[in-house]
């Protein structure tokens, strides 16, 4: 004769999946709101304190465009945009790329836990795989509904003496090219999105996890910080190709030198064909000393925003 587990009154007995699946599923709008409002902010943060070196990343990689040839290095560069375009040109395109942070990064941070966990639901793990498809899809998702944004931002950036900013470099890009021209490069940005998001949340949370395991490391801002260390490193070597892919195709237009690239594949084939594979590394020092500090501070801001905010740990 077997005997029924006692439950306390008030309460009913749950199963583990159904646990799962109201983890999934019942996730309360208060909650998304936390999720995607904690994100958004501290994406947000990073990007405006880093900003001045993705402009002049914009403008390495637009360097010697169908060329070979003897590349201007990120410091001298620097030097030359302060020199003759002023400060104010290292803050250009700020207005979009802060729009874009609240929006891609609450999307792109704020999709990874639910997808995390609709993975563990359906195959009762999480895995590493589990943690790149689930980064690869928030990504994607983020980087399609923000790539306008995107055009925006390194169009300005490119250009620093233009005095339309950003209303009247809108109104320029449906006049002269319609509105599909806000999401040219959106399968490179997708493709260079999914890469990052997967490289660099599937890197924080499995170095979290490996770092827990193997050391006395504990939740806390040394284990953050270098979590975060080692996910910018690893997300810089994938995606820097992909990067600068996105902006040739985003900027073509805006270059006489550029041509036209049919689509990604076709613009990494002539890069490499005219440029060398160096090419497709152009910019990549600079896309590391912004993407370096920019993971660090997004994931340690972000953690202690989530805890202020009555969330687990990333």
């Amino acid at each position: 004769m077997s005997v029924k587990p006692t439950i306390p009154e008030g309460l009913s007995y749950l199963s583990p999946v159904v646990m799962k699946e109201k983890q999934v599923l019942g996730i309360t709008p208060s909650n998304a709101a936390y999720h995607f409002g904690t994100s958004g902010a501290s994406v947000a943060i990073a990007t405006g304190i880093t900003h001045p070196l993705d402009v002049i990343k914009v403008r390495l990689q637009m360097q010697l465009v169908g060329q070979r040839g003897p590349l201007t290095g990120m410091a001298q560069l620097f030097s030359q945009v302060l020199k003759n375009e002023g400060p104010r040109s290292l803050y250009m395109g700020l207005a979009p790329a802060l729009t874009r942070s609240v929006l891609y990064g609450g999307l792109r941070l704020g999709l990874y836990e639910p997808s995390k966990h609709a993975c563990e639901w359906a195959f009762g793990s999480t895995n590493i795989l589990c943690k790149i498809a689930s980064g690869a899809f928030a990504g994607a998702v983020a980087t399609a509904l923000t790539n306008p944004t995107e055009v925006l931002k390194v169009r300005l950036q490119l250009k620093s003496s233009s005095k339309r900013g950003t209303i009247g470099e809108i109104r320029k890009i449906v006049a002269e090219e319609g509105v599909a021209a806000f999401w040219k490069g959106v399968g490179p940005a997708m493709a260079r999105a999914a890469a990052l998001t997967a490289t660099q949340l599937a890197t924080y949370d499995e170095s979290k996890q490996v770092l827990m395991k193997w050391t006395p490391l504990r939740e806390g801002f040394e284990l953050h910080i270098i979590s975060s260390t080692i996910a910018g490193t690893v997300s810089t070597l994938v995606t820097t190709p992909v990067d600068m892919v996105k902006t040739r195709l985003m900027l073509q237009r805006e270059s006489k030198d550029a041509g036209m690239y049919k689509n990604g594949f076709h613009c990494a084939y002539r890069v490499l064909r005219t440029e060398g594979p160096r090419g497709l590394y152009k910019g990549g020092f600079a896309i590391f000393a912004r993407l370096g500090p920019q993971t660090a501070i997004t994931f340690v801001l972000c953690e202690q925003l989530r805890k202020l905010a009555g969330l687990d740990a990333i």
